[in-house]
């Protein structure tokens, strides 16, 4: 599926992919998407609070949705300011794919690549210490282990989730910023853009959404050695897929709550 899909409905697919991986029926599998409407994306076991406006959603026609993997929220803007990527894998697929932090390093190293071929002085930041009490509830307000950065400020924000022998990971590549709406949304993180940038202020101009996922495509082909072939959902992960956006993803039990451990597929998922 290439054409912008609702919040709930890209949980699914994902979910769908990683349950596939993990019996085995699906390859491992690279995704590159965008979203409509705009969504801003909760991490899985995030407090809705004050620190995000969901008031102001429905008037600016902004989607809410909560991932399945970790982290901080993200504001999901449309395709001309976001590329959103996932992965889906298993231990064994890749040389380091059974470890957390190896995972992070293999996929922001085809990021960094491909970044560069757009001419991007791109760098993985070095491994930092988990601060779970310091987490923001924005994502980009804060920089993890081998995400990346662009003269010490935030370019890509990535968040994982492992379950059993294979592992989900979303992350988002910000070609543009609605900085205003960022403001609304994120009241009490002052400047959005204080320790973030996007590729148009690096860049000095708007790349496309299809410029992006051509040269990241290439970025991990030529890092990892990847035959990437394009694909879709076979019926069975289609069927999975709905189910969870009519029972887990479209409701509120699952956006609005963040201590619901609901998993239709599988057993509780690993945080």
């Amino acid at each position: 599926m290439t054409e912008p899909l609702d919040g709930a409905t890209n949980m699914a697919l994902d979910e769908a992919i990683l349950q596939a991986r993990l019996r085995e029926i699906a390859p491992p599998t690279l995704r590159f998407f965008s979203w409509d409407p705009p969504t801003v994306s909760l991490g899985y076991g995030q407090r809705l609070d004050a620190a995000i406006n969901v008031e102001v959603c429905q008037p600016l026609g902004v989607g809410l949705v909560r991932r399945p993997t970790g982290g901080s929220a993200i504001y999901h803007d449309a395709l001309e300011r976001e590329v959103t990527y996932s992965v889906v894998a298993r231990a064994g697929d890749f040389e380091g794919s059974g470890d957390l932090l190896e995972t992070y390093r293999w996929i922001g190293a085809g990021l960094t690549a491909g970044l560069r071929r757009l001419g991007v002085p791109a760098e993985m930041v070095p491994v930092k210490p988990s601060e779970p009490s310091a987490m923001p509830a924005f994502c980009f307000a804060r920089t993890g282990s081998y995400e990346v950065e662009v003269a010490g400020k935030k370019l890509v924000g990535s968040a994982q989730r492992r379950q059993g022998g294979a592992f989900l990971q979303h992350g988002s590549v910000l070609l543009g910023a609605d900085v205003a709406r960022l403001r609304l949304l994120f009241p009490q993180e002052g400047d959005p853009l204080a320790g973030m940038t996007t590729l148009e202020k690096v860049l000095g101009r708007r790349l496309t959404f299809g410029e992006v996922v051509e040269a990241l495509a290439a970025g991990f082909r030529e890092t990892h050695g990847l035959d990437l072939t394009p694909g879709g959902l076979t019926r069975d992960e289609e069927a999975l897929m709905d189910r969870l956006v009519r029972e887990k993803y479209d409701t509120d039990a699952w956006t609005l709550n963040a201590q619901i451990v609901t998993d239709l597929s599988s057993p509780a998922p690993a945080r």
